[in-house]
């Protein structure tokens, strides 16, 4: 059936309608509604690990409900490439959001971000990773070491300690001949000055690691212990006043999936990253290590002061690598490192110790 509209009717539209506009009733279509955006986020540890269940899973709900759904952050269950990988896998688009430890790239790729590995840092996680998330912003950013990715953060675990099955470490000479599980960087090449075997791993490698015999011993936290279900394969665990070593991590998303989210979904999910995950992400790890500690303990692990002598050699290694790093920072990348380690030191309240 055709409709036939005579010439005064549509006259008389074409007039109601530059009435209405002209009295500034809009006569556009109204835009649907856009869909909600859902980012992957890709995982590596265990799902019930402290900082997935009290950080990274609380920051993936605080997203959505700051950002009214229009974004929604998807962790998935299983990791869509080994722990090793996943910087690249945001890069590159495999999964939108990832995390890991920079150290498990080798070289001098993300050279800057040793700043967080180093010996006598901190106590405390939340304030070493909030100092450490300024200096990537005042100082590191610039140099482009996350070309590729946004950056949601970076941040370090509590203090790093030296687990082992042979015997107590309590002086320099009780390291040497270890093989020790280490997650690359500065702790790899302390462990070596030290004399021991240091052997580059994954953290969920370790497991098979210790009950296979491959190695004597892993550089890790307190937590990492329980996490990775350890405690039946140590002795002995010794720890020092800002750590024995520390572990930089990167927390970091697909730069065009970032680019393509609303203005103010960028904003919401800024205020809710940066120096707000440093500080939700440190006390993840400061309450996990506490809880540990009853576990290990019970367990029949002897935790230990390091003696003096023990701390002094540390802190000549400390020192040696530390001035390495400096040196190669501001030559490669135009930074001064001393600048910036002195400025995490300052805020944590640990100095490095005599050599």
């Amino acid at each position: 059936m055709t409709t036939s509209v005579s010439r005064r009717s549509l006259v008389r539209g074409i007039g109601a309608g530059a009435a209405l506009a002209a009295a500034g009733v809009s006569l556009a279509m109204p835009r649907p509604a856009r869909a909600a955006t859902t980012l992957t986020f890709s995982s590596w540890l265990p799902p019930k690990h402290p900082i997935v269940v009290n950080a990274f899973e609380p920051w993936a709900e605080d997203v959505k409900t700051a950002t009214d759904g229009r974004v929604r952050v998807r962790i998935l269950p299983k990791p869509l490439g080994g722990a090793p990988l996943h910087f690249d896998m945001a890069r590159d688009g495999v999964a939108d959001i990832t995390y890991g430890l920079h150290s498990f790239t080798p070289g001098d790729r993300f050279l800057l971000s040793r700043l967080a590995e180093f010996s006598f840092l901190g106590n405390d996680a939340a304030e070493l990773s909030v100092a450490y998330w300024n200096q990537y912003t005042e100082r590191f950013a610039a140099a482009g070491e996350h070309a590729g990715v946004h950056t949601l953060g970076v941040f370090a675990h509590g203090p790093g300690v030296l687990h082992n099955r042979v015997r107590p470490v309590r002086v320099p000479d009780d390291v040497k001949g270890l093989k020790l599980r280490v997650p690359g960087g500065y702790v790899s090449d302390l462990m070596g000055r030290m004399g021991a075997t240091p052997l580059l791993a994954p953290s969920p490698e370790v497991y098979e690691m210790l009950s296979n015999g491959v190695i004597d011993g892993v550089t890790f936290t307190l937590e990492a212990l329980t996490a990775f279900k350890l405690t039946d394969h140590l002795k002995h665990s010794t720890t020092v006043p800002g750590g024995i070593y520390n572990t930089s991590w990167f927390f970091v998303m697909n730069q065009a999936k970032w680019n393509g989210l609303e203005d103010r979904d960028k904003e919401a999910i800024t205020t809710l990253s940066g120096e707000a995950f440093a500080r939700r992400v440190g006390k993840a790890w400061i309450d996990a290590d506490i809880a540990a500690m009853d576990r290990i303990k019970a367990a029949g692990i002897a935790v230990i002061d390091a003696e003096p002598a023990f701390v002094s050699a540390l802190a000549g290694h400390a020192t040696a690598l530390e001035a390495a790093w400096a040196d190669e920072a501001q030559a490669k990348r135009g930074v001064d490192g001393r600048a910036a380690l002195a400025a995490v030191r300052a805020a944590t309240g640990i100095t490095l110790p005599p050599t």
